[in-house]
């Protein structure tokens, strides 16, 4: 299982003078991107986006239709577990409305 100490901090390229970014993917094909610093909703700690091949994630249960502010290290860690316990990833079809006849 990956922990808040898996994460790699590096300077957001937003503000790299201001905020650290991470992301990491697990093996169900879903990630997280954690941000850290003063752009940080929430105010302070970390701020945590479910995030999959296809960009952000807004439809789960983790973010509900946004992202997780105001965190500690801790609450990062069991927010990734959560996201690693998700059902593998199935990304959205091309054309997922059938064509309608005339």
């Amino acid at each position: 299982m990956k922990t808040f100490n898996d994460l790699e901090f590096r300077p957001h390229s937003a503000a790299p003078a201001l905020d650290t970014h991470a992301q990491l993917f697990f093996e169900n094909g879903y990630g997280v991107s954690v941000v850290s610093g003063r752009c940080v909703s929430g105010g302070s700690g970390y701020e945590l986006a479910v995030i999959t091949s296809d960009g952000l994630h807004y439809d789960n249960p983790v973010a509900e239709g946004d992202v997780v502010g105001g965190l500690s290290e801790s609450n990062v860690t069991a927010l990734m577990a959560q996201v690693q316990a998700f059902d593998p990833y199935q990304p959205p079809l091309d054309n997922p409305d059938p064509p309608q006849d005339p």
